[in-house]
């Protein structure tokens, strides 16, 4: 028999009523100011945002975007916002202020909350500009993150910026509330959170998350990282990516201790391991090369085991080394936004830990078998069927799951397309070893990874092409040995004179920067005979021409 007795909806919001009932009194959050919050009072921040909402005639399968830093604010939000039964929509921090604007017009979100140090970013004299009905200013420092540097992980100087005139004081908004608490859902698969993608379109496409499949891929996330109630755990990985692997949901679930760094910087994550209790990190490989770096600059060592999952490509053998050194285990996870984070791990097998550097590289680099949530993982040819297990035959990478996205928003195309067959196709290439561990080989998709940020060839390749001197671009990945890797592109003018500096700053004032390319180099491309640009022979280039 089914009924409420037996059949609850699986939803995040259940870990934030367990953990505000068990361990009220236990530090929730350090946030980037030095605040510390209980979750007794993490619990409450998300009853009053779920109230406003709600007062504000939010209903149930509404948006609420919002761009913060890594923040307790964005941590409520996990919960506030969809315990007032809408979908969060959690904002890049380094887009360009006309990307912004579409995704608010896609995603239809009606209310934006805001951090005053990006409120600059969105391109505004004031919040009417913006398609939606209410800007919400959220508590903060009046100012602005340069988004000039390359990278989507790094930091770039904080300058004086301006509030948003026509938006509303937090605290004024948070007045108007219903008295109301955060509210599980009816249904656990309604939506609970909009993701955006780059696609191979070029065109963000909003990746569906619902409450049951955050729940599951949380609970994973949280079992795979071994996290518990004694667990601290660094926000080096951005909350927005993929809601920070689901382990905004994740670290709560066990009541750990989650510590705010609003944007990545190496030296300051030395201090806080210094300073807190820290066991758990994330981020991209560049996260563990910086902290390399700066390790060795300060002579650091940790005094506990700390370990740092890594993603979007494996680390080096040299970064391995060095973060050993310093007390850091590393795990090498795979996934993408469509799978809500990770979906593969390299699980450690017994006497890993005692290999040398370069053994340990050389096993950690594959991508490894399926997290606890995956029903099931394969690479397979284009007729589906599993390749041999040979690390030798290539296949795409396959996945099947409760914890697969419920497909893109407004794009039953693409929708199909991705789940064709009763899988969902990532785009990645890959073998599989005989002792059943993955490992990718290249992607059949034409995006670049930088920084652990997806950057789509075709949309800087438009945003080139819309410079009025230029006939014709093609954009290509060419490898980086910090940031994995970075777009370079290949163009040809209608006049002489223009300059790789003016293409740049062209392509910088449409897209984030961290999207412009490295280099320009004006040649005629190489084509078929059918005309097709032979993006291979420009890639060998490209390797050339940096050497």
């Amino acid at each position: 028999m089914m009924s409420q007795a037996n059949h609850v909806p699986l939803s995040p919001l259940s870990f934030l009523a367990r953990a505000r009932r068990a361990f009220a009194g236990k530090l929730a959050v350090v946030d980037a100011d030095g605040t510390e919050v209980s979750y007794g009072e993490l619990g409450r921040d998300c009853d009053a945002m779920a109230a406003a909402l709600r007062a504000g005639g939010i209903r149930p399968g509404d948006r609420v975007a919002v761009l913060d830093f890594n923040t307790r604010w964005l941590l409520a939000a996990h919960f506030g916002v969809p315990g007032a039964g809408a979908a969060l929509v959690a904002l890049n921090s380094r887009l360009a202020a006309a990307e912004y604007r579409d995704i608010l017009a896609h995603s239809r979100a009606r209310v934006l909350l805001v951090s005053p140090g990006l409120a600059g970013a969105l391109g505004v004299t004031g919040a009417g500009q913006l398609p939606v009905e209410r800007v919400v200013l959220l508590p903060g420092a009046g100012a602005v993150a340069d988004p000039a540097p390359p990278d989507a992980v790094l930091p770039g100087p904080v300058l004086p910026g301006p509030v948003l005139p026509g938006a509303v004081p937090y605290a004024d908004w948070l007045a108007r509330g219903d008295g109301g608490a955060v509210e599980p859902p009816g249904d656990e698969n309604s939506m609970i959170a909009l993701n955006y993608t780059s696609g191979t379109t070029g065109r963000p496409k909003g990746v569906v998350y619902t409450h049951r499949g955050a729940y599951l891929n949380a609970v994973s996330a949280a079992l795979e990282f071994e996290l518990s109630a004694s667990s601290c755990y660094l926000w080096t990985l951005p909350m927005f990516h993929c809601n920070g692997w689901s382990l905004t949901w994740g670290a709560t679930a066990v009541a750990a201790t989650h510590v705010c760094l609003p944007s990545f910087d190496a030296q300051r994550a030395l201090e806080l391991i210094g300073r807190y209790p820290v066991t758990h990190l994330c981020g991209a490989p560049v996260v563990l090369s910086e902290l390399a770096r700066a390790g060795a600059q300060r002579g650091f060592g940790a005094d506990r085991l700390v370990r740092a999952a890594v993603g979007g490509a494996p680390p080096t053998k040299e970064t391995i080394a060095a973060v050993q050194k310093m007390g850091i285990r590393v795990t090498h996870l795979y996934g993408l936004t469509e799978t809500y984070g990770p979906s593969l791990v390299c699980e450690y097998q017994p006497g890993w830990s005692d290999l040398p550097a370069a053994e340990l590289a050389e096993r950690i680099s594959r991508q490894g078998v399926p997290t606890v949530s995956v029903a099931d993982v394969q690479v397979a040819g284009q007729d589906l069927r599993p390749v041999a297990a040979d690390g030798k035959t290539t296949g795409e990478i396959l996945v099947r799951s409760n914890t697969v996205a419920a497909g893109y928003l407004d794009d039953e195309a693409a929708t199909q397309d991705a789940f064709r067959g009763g899988w969902f196709h990532t785009g990645d290439l890959g073998v599989i070893h005989p002792d059943g561990y993955i490992e990718l080989t290249d992607r059949s998709k034409d995006v670049i990874i930088s920084g652990g940020e997806n950057i789509a060839s075709v949309e800087v390749e438009k945003a080139l092409a819309a410079h009025p001197d230029v006939i014709e671009a093609a954009v290509v990945a060419v490898p980086s040995a910090r940031w994995g890797e970075r777009p370079v592109a290949f163009v040809t003018t209608g006049r002489d004179g223009v300059t790789e500096q003016e293409l740049t700053d062209f392509v910088r004032a449409r897209l984030a920067h961290f999207k412009a390319p490295d280099r320009v180099y004006f040649e005629a491309l190489p084509k078929t005979s059918t005309g097709k640009i032979q993006k291979h022979v420009l890639r060998e280039r490209a390797r050339d021409l940096g050497q």
